[in-house]
């Protein structure tokens, strides 16, 4: 798959409202009434059609079928011949009630590769907060869908730190109780409309979310605790690469102690802060194939939401809990 964001004619597949993401990349626009608006906005306003697969000799490909984008005759991906697409419009659609009733606000939307992975960032109300401090992140929901049979249909919870604009994205773990998936098969229209409840498994979340955070604020590490939490996260490597597991333990070592939001009473030296020196080198600082700038931030942005990077913060979350208990 591609690792690029989508272009739409002539322009970057993404749009955002409010202040410009840490990515820096997109089309800003007025807060959108409804998905369909944000959809527009974003470049997301395609469909895709399933084609028969054939031979160069003209015989078809039993159980096989293509993903075609129909606006510009893309093929992004070959399925089985069960395989129900899902479209942009009817992946995000179910949100406008929740955003009619005010209980989530659009804030960004875009496509990835050629358009067969989309998605869309939602704000929930309310916040969660380092107790006693200036410290706050703020509640997202996640929602991807693939038009390549990578991935089912999948929302997620998804913290945002204020002060940094570090994701706590947990889009690569599929456990009970931290989001829901729907498979490209049968009546998607049913299963869609069962993740209106979703909300509620939200609010749960999130609560527990804000109990761990303010655990991990309260538990402070000594140096030498420091190093054990990095050097797991980047082990020392055979030969040629371990210098470059050391330099990286360096860097966070660095954002651990001077990175953005570090300084704030209540959070400095503690296992909070190990976190964010983590979200903070992927969505800031962690290095990528290619040259030119926006391909860079383009793939850092794909690589923290959907790929080694979301792995990454996992690890690190996880392993900042197990430290601290």
């Amino acid at each position: 798959m591609a690792h690029d964001l989508a272009t739409t004619n002539g322009r970057p597949a993404i749009a955002f409202t409010g202040i410009t993401p840490w990515h820096g990349l997109g089309t800003r626009l007025a807060e959108p009434a409804n998905a369909a608006e944000a959809i527009t906005a974003a470049g997301l306003d395609y469909a895709v059609d399933l084609c028969p697969l054939v031979t160069e000799c003209g015989l078809p490909v039993a159980k096989r079928q293509a993903v075609v984008r129909r606006d510009t005759a893309t093929v992004l991906g070959t399925v089985g011949a069960g395989y129900a697409p899902i479209q942009n419009r009817a992946a995000f659609a179910f949100m406008d009630e929740l955003a009619g009733e005010g209980q989530i606000r659009y804030h960004t939307a875009g496509a990835l590769g050629l358009g067969e992975r989309v998605w869309m960032l939602a704000q929930l109300p309310g916040e969660l907060r380092v107790k006693g401090t200036d410290d706050v992140t703020n509640k997202f929901l996640l929602l991807s869908n693939s038009h390549d049979g990578s991935s089912s249909l999948r929302v997620f919870f998804t913290p945002i730190r204020v002060v940094c604009q570090n994701t706590l994205t947990f889009a690569h773990r599929r456990g009970r109780g931290q989001g829901i998936s729907i498979v490209h098969r049968g009546d998607v229209r049913t299963r869609i409309n069962e993740a209106r409840q979703l909300l509620g498994i939200a609010d749960r979340r999130f609560q527990q979310y804000g109990e761990q955070i303010n655990h991990l604020a309260k538990r402070s590490l000594s140096s030498s605790e420091v190093d054990f939490y990095f050097r797991a996260l980047y082990p020392d490597q055979l030969d040629e690469k371990r210098g470059r597991s050391r330099a990286i333990r360096e860097r966070l070592i660095n954002l651990f102690e001077v990175g953005q939001g570090q300084d704030l009473p209540g959070v400095r030296h503690t296992a909070w802060a190990a976190v964010n020196a983590v979200t903070e080198y992927v969505d800031h600082h962690r290095s990528t194939r290619g040259q030119a700038a926006r391909t860079v931030v383009d793939r850092r942005l794909t690589s923290a939401w959907f790929g080694s990077g979301a792995v990454l913060k996992r690890q690190a979350w996880e392993a900042a809990l197990a430290l601290a208990t």
